[in-house]
């Protein structure tokens, strides 16, 4: 086998293989095979047909066709393997030369995986900052418990703060109404400010059955670039008004919940919840911090395009499970930002480079230092899965964790997580 090589831009290599003259025809000897033993032909046995019948049955083309996809298929694993490359995507094939008695020759194009010139690592230091919970989150995380408990009375009265209402929503420009402008039956909260500044004021004072006219402008920091800091006209009508009985914050109220004496005893679970969530947040403030640090201080090779576009792949699928999370639909989304898929794509193309950067580095350190996961840390993480999808009754799940691939992927995620362990310990450590 004679393997050229040509090197392409973004990160890309082309390679000319050519294989003897006799190893195609051996090859070719073995499509004849193949195909004698799947086609029925009267007067003959499966795998007993005359290879002349066979050519005339099939046609020499077809019969090379197949002979070049089993020289392809055996050769351009031991290819790759003998020029010591990595590549991150399936090969491109383009066959140039396939004639009986004369070499085979094709190119395959292929993605390497981008060089990484590391940077000092251990010289990476980020300061992590102390973190502390204060009384205003306490008393905002009992709030929220107090609301998950509260009952609504329907009540025949004005509107007031603290009431839930229902109203139907239409929100014109220039009085012409805008895309997504439109509720019927909105349920809001007054004074949880989960609407633009001003519209839940103008709800107060409002009885069931009333209707009003308003304008408001929306704050310049809009998610919907088109509306923001612009002025719009509100047309409302007030369906209904309940009243929220909060319960009170006491004993009797922390019991509850079932694993608590007394309030004292809930506080101080909520404040290291808190506390154990402001600690992680912090983390992941110094993760990013160190890997920045460090992408800056290495070199990279050129990133192949097809790398990027797998991690935007990536991004736009968690994109949309967050929606579907959330109850939202992702198609409404671009609608509201007034993109189409593949602006959106370009957009997430520099958070891609820094996500494509991040894995190379994780993975040429763990390459260092020899971090890997061993066979029985992968398994007990994937029993413990087992076990929640066991409880779930989720079958197909519980078939995937089985295969190959999720194995790699655990391993995967396992590796990178000691990566990551190592680094912020030395990140962290005193100089």
């Amino acid at each position: 086998m004679q393997i050229t090589k040509n090197e392409l831009p973004k990160g890309q290599l082309e390679l000319t293989i050519e294989l003897p003259a006799e190893e195609l025809e051996k090859y070719y000897k073995a499509a004849i095979k193949k195909f004698s033993a799947e086609i029925r032909i009267d007067g003959f046995r499966p795998g007993k047909v005359p290879e002349d019948v066979i050519v005339k049955k099939v046609g020499e083309e077809q019969l090379l066709a197949e002979a070049s996809e089993m020289a392809i298929q055996t050769s351009i694993g031991k290819a790759i393997d003998q020029e010591k490359i990595t590549i991150i995507s399936t090969p491109k094939i383009d066959v140039i030369k396939q004639a009986l008695g004369n070499p085979f020759v094709y190119k395959a194009t292929v993605s390497l995986l981008p060089s990484v010139e590391l940077g000092d690592y251990k010289s990476v230091k980020v300061k992590k900052k102390e973190v502390a919970v204060d009384s205003k989150e306490l008393e905002k995380a009992i709030g929220d418990l107090r609301k998950m408990r509260s009952k609504e009375a329907l009540v025949d009265r004005e509107v007031k703060k603290g009431d839930k209402v229902e109203v139907d929503i239409d929100v014109f420009q220039n009085k012409v109404p805008i895309e997504g402008g439109q509720g019927k039956k909105q349920p809001i909260v007054i004074g949880e400010g989960n609407f633009i500044p001003g519209f839940e004021d103008k709800l107060i004072g409002m009885k069931k059955d009333e209707e009003k006219e308003f304008e408001l402008k929306f704050p310049k920091e809009y998610f919907q670039k088109n509306l923001a800091g612009k002025l719009a006209e509100f047309k409302i009508k007030v369906h209904s008004v309940f009243k929220i009985e909060m319960p009170e914050a006491n004993d009797e109220f922390a019991k509850s919940f079932g694993e608590f004496k007394n309030m004292k005893d809930l506080e101080e679970q909520i404040g290291k919840n808190l506390k154990q969530e402001a600690d992680n947040k912090e983390r992941q403030r110094v993760e990013l911090e160190m890997l920045e640090e460090l992408a800056k201080k290495s070199k990279f090779g050129e990133l192949p395009d097809d790398l990027l576009a797998s991690e935007i792949d990536k991004m736009i699928h968690e994109l949309k499970h967050d929606f579907e999370n959330q109850g939202l639909k992702y198609e409404d989304y671009l609608k509201s930002i007034k993109k189409g898929e593949e602006e959106l794509r370009k957009s997430f193309e520099p958070r891609a480079v820094k996500r494509v950067k991040t894995a190379l580095l994780i993975r040429k350190i763990a390459e260092i230092e020899n971090i890997e996961a061993t066979e029985d840390e992968i398994h007990k993480e994937i029993d413990k899965s087992k076990q929640t999808y066991e409880q779930q009754k989720n079958e197909e799940m519980l078939k995937q964790l089985e295969t190959p691939d999720y194995h790699s992927f655990v391993k995967n995620i396992m590796v990178n997580q000691k990566v990551i362990d190592m680094l912020f310990k030395s990140a962290t450590e005193n100089k």
